[in-house]
């Protein structure tokens, strides 16, 4: 065996055991308890939009599962795949806020977002092909933006990862996860 090719080797071994070693507290983490509830008519009611949502404060900082258009609002109000782009990233934003400030954060101690959008899948709508389906991604990544700067104080926008995907769940065309410093401990209610 040359050497680099044993190198390889026991780096791996080193690598495995080191996950092996930190898998307990890893589940540990992820059994901690979710946000306090929210009444399921109030828009950033992630609990209620995402049963068993793993949205948490851990040392200062609020992690938050996939927010979306429809989350926390009642099924009567919910957006449908056919409706415009921009409200359903108006309404993600909302629901966002409303759970940062819940939690004690605003949206200018958000640390980092990953945005993921999607084209609507619906019947009677047709999928873009080629240089059509980028063209139409590069329209919701324009007009995300449009909106997405509105809800941050100048130079405060969060560092952000931007995705497309192919669907996204709760009929929603947009979908947001990050974390955020906790800068006001919230009041129990």
């Amino acid at each position: 065996m040359e050497i680099s090719t044993r190198r390889t080797f026991f780096g791996k071994i080193g690598t495995m055991a080191a996950v092996v070693a930190t898998l307990p507290k890893v589940i540990a983490q992820s059994s901690s308890p979710v946000a306090a509830d929210v009444p399921s008519g109030a828009p950033g009611g992630d609990k209620h939009a995402h049963p068993g949502s793993n949205n948490h404060v851990h040392n200062g900082i609020y992690y938050f599962s996939g927010t979306g258009s429809n989350d926390g609002y009642p099924q009567d109000d919910h957006v449908l795949v056919t409706d415009p782009f921009e409200k359903h990233v108006i309404r993600t934003m909302d629901a966002l806020k409303k759970s940062l400030e819940r939690e004690g954060c605003t949206m200018d101690s958000i640390l980092q977002l990953q945005v993921f959008l999607c084209l609507p899948l619906a019947d009677g709508v047709s999928m873009p092909t080629g240089k059509a389906l980028f063209d139409a991604h590069k329209a919701q990544y324009d007009a995300l933006n449009k909106v997405y700067r509105t809800y941050f104080s100048p130079g405060k926008a969060p560092s952000r990862a931007c995705m497309a995907l192919e669907w996204i769940p709760g009929d929603s065309l947009i979908e947001i996860v990050g974390s955020a410093l906790v800068v006001n401990k919230p009041t129990p209610s």
